[in-house]
């Protein structure tokens, strides 16, 4: 059963949030992908936004460009937290998305990453599910131990992780 919904408000945002799914699939989180446009299909939103719980869902991660009131919308039909990720898909580079997300009315909470922070979007859903999932919380603590031990250099946010090369330079 999926503890996290994934949604995005345009099939176009798909690879601006392909880091976190593969940041869910690393740390053994299942998941599900919705494209559902909070002005192209109101109804549809409302009805993920009321079902979700229902369905399983414990955190949901919502990614929006440009106006991206999608989170907002989400959030306004459930109490399940929810995760903002403020895409960099206008001529403002996500800053429009940024501030739509981060000035939510008081209320109707959404968490909010930076612009592209899919990767911790997932990492922060990874540390909410980890309060009542315990293998979700060794699996997240093991991913902080190896950046902490410098097996991993963490990325911007934009892709995934990599394992440090032990080769020097010689030249």
């Amino acid at each position: 059963m999926s503890l996290v919904g994934v949604v995005m408000g345009s099939k176009s945002d798909e690879q601006l949030m392909q880091p976190a799914l593969d940041m869910l699939q690393q740390l053994g989180i299942e998941y599900d992908v919705s494209v559902i446009s909070a002005h192209r299909n109101p109804e549809k939103t409302r009805e993920y936004g009321l079902k979700a719980e229902r369905r399983g869902i414990e955190v949901i991660i919502a990614g929006a460009g440009k106006a991206a009131h999608l989170p907002g919308v989400l959030a306004s039909w459930t109490t399940l937290p929810i995760i903002g990720v403020p895409l960099g898909t206008s001529e403002l580079l996500g800053v429009d998305a940024l501030y739509s997300m981060a000035q939510m009315p008081a209320g109707v909470p959404v968490a909010c990453v930076a612009i592209d922070g899919a990767k911790n979007a997932a990492l922060l859903a990874a540390a909410i599910l980890g309060l009542k999932h315990e293998e979700i919380k060794k699996a997240y603590e093991k991913y902080r131990r190896s950046l902490s031990e410098g097996q991993l250099e963490p990325t911007s946010g934009r892709g995934k992780a990599t394992k440090k090369s032990s080769a020097k330079n010689t030249s």
